[in-house]
């Protein structure tokens, strides 16, 4: 190789170098604008998703402070979006009514997943006899509200004793465990 085409082959080196390092640039400054997107449509979609579970709690809520039933059983007042802490132990409870010797809790969802008995069943059901020793006497009723529920759900739920509440119309809908 001649000296020549040395110096023409590091100088085609060094364009190359300085278009490969614009070409890095330009795909990084794509690629901020693709996450910030990324990250706003993410936030719109949790937004969605929290406007569906504010509206099923609401309707819920509504329907149940306007009769204050629920499988029969009368109550005086409902509660919504109880929230305690007592010992490390801290949860929310979408809805709540009472009676002198009943307490009823709902766990509300626009469509009602598996995780959500699972939930309920579980730490739900624990954590409401921890932060909320005052009904420990009372009858507890569980149940689990939902605009959606599947079939295989919804059998479920009954068969654990979950008192299975749907949207119907306008109105609701309450199933009731047979051992009740």
């Amino acid at each position: 190789m001649t000296d020549q085409e040395l110096r023409d082959l590091v100088g085609s080196l060094a364009i190359d170098t300085k278009s490969i390092k614009e070409a890095i640039s330009r795909l990084a400054e794509q690629h901020e604008k693709t996450e910030a997107t990324v990250r706003k449509v993410a936030q719109q979609v949790g937004g969605i998703g929290n406007n569906q579970g504010d509206i099923a709690e609401q309707f819920f809520y509504n329907a149940v402070n306007d009769k204050l039933e629920l499988a029969g059983v009368h109550y005086d007042y409902a509660d919504k979006n109880c929230s305690r802490r007592r010992n490390g132990v801290e949860d929310e409870f979408d809805i709540v009514l009472i009676n002198g010797k009943d307490v009823a809790i709902i766990e509300t969802k626009y469509k009602a997943h598996e995780k959500d008995l699972n939930r309920l069943l579980k730490s739900k059901k624990e954590n409401f006899e921890k932060l909320y020793t005052e009904y420990t006497g009372y009858n507890h009723h569980y149940a689990l509200a939902s605009f959606y529920f599947s079939d295989d759900l919804k059998q479920r739920a009954l068969e654990n004793g979950i008192i299975v509440i749907e949207r119907k119309g306008k109105t609701i809908e309450t199933f009731v465990p047979a051992n009740r």
